[in-house]
């Protein structure tokens, strides 16, 4: 399947799930396309910027970060993303705090520092997929377009759907969908582009289970990311699954009562 037939992915299940958000692909790049913008100009946090362009639309049709262009954004979704080493502070202020290191202010995720080495060690080394990591519409992706993984925004009965569908034609019952821990720019983008070495390269991620950017995201959507090849997947299994036989069950009339 050619990478420009994922416009037509994106449509197809932007259309069966009824979402009102626009399906982004998560793409790499070698060279800066013409149409894309510096991340940062949408939003320091990688996950608040790529909400805004499905939720509320951009001015531009695609955003790019990369080694040379990563000023004004978040330093730890820049780690997240294989752009920055990771500092040593960080497993202080991801979970207990320290007085020495930001003042003592922390983020309390997790109990103490070793668990933030131990999870960071489970994920593995992050590649990015090309010199550029770029983000755009799944309607504006061409063939010079490299996409890794899709990232779809919905409401909670939306990414249920979407979650039952790529649970469709597996046996196991826990590994398919995913609610990871990590920031939310690690769930939308490195995990399911297999940027992550320790990511399951077979999963879809759900979430994000980062209370920190609460403030920032609408608190009625979540997100999910998909694998390139999971998309392919659901895409096959689409006519034959419950998102087009039982419709009635996938997008019942709340209005009607039961």
């Amino acid at each position: 399947m050619k990478n420009s037939e994922f416009s037509l992915i994106g449509r197809r299940l932007s259309a069966a799930f009824r979402l009102l958000t626009e399906p982004l692909a998560v793409c790499g790049a070698e060279e800066v396309p013409a149409d894309a913008v510096p991340l940062s100009s949408v939003h320091r946090c990688i996950a608040v910027a790529m909400c805004r362009m499905a939720t509320r639309g951009t001015d531009v049709p695609a955003l790019y970060l990369g080694e040379d262009v990563k000023a004004g954004c978040c330093p730890g979704g820049l780690v997240h993303m294989g752009f920055s080493e990771r500092s040593d502070d960080i497993r202080w202020f991801v979970s207990t705090g320290r007085p020495d290191v930001r003042g003592g202010v922390a983020e309390y995720l997790k109990a103490d520092p070793g668990l933030v080495d131990a999870c960071f060690a489970c994920a593995g080394p992050v590649t990015p997929p090309g010199r550029y990591l770029v983000i755009r519409p799944c309607r504006t992706v061409t063939d010079a377009d490299v996409v890794r993984s899709l990232c779809l925004f919905g409401t909670s009965e939306e990414i249920r759907n979407i979650a039952a569908l790529v649970h469709f034609d597996r046996a196991d019952p826990f590994s398919p969908v995913i609610a990871p821990w990590g920031p939310a720019c690690a769930t939308f983008v490195s995990y399911p582009a297999g940027m992550a070495a320790g990511a399951p390269p077979d999963a879809a991620f759900m979430g994000p289970t980062d209370p920190t950017v609460n403030p920032a995201l609408p608190p009625d959507i979540m997100g999910v990311g998909i694998p390139a090849a999971v998309a392919r997947r659901m895409i096959r299994n689409l006519d034959a699954s419950f998102v087009v036989r039982r419709p009635r069950v996938a997008f019942p009339d709340h209005g009607r009562g039961r």
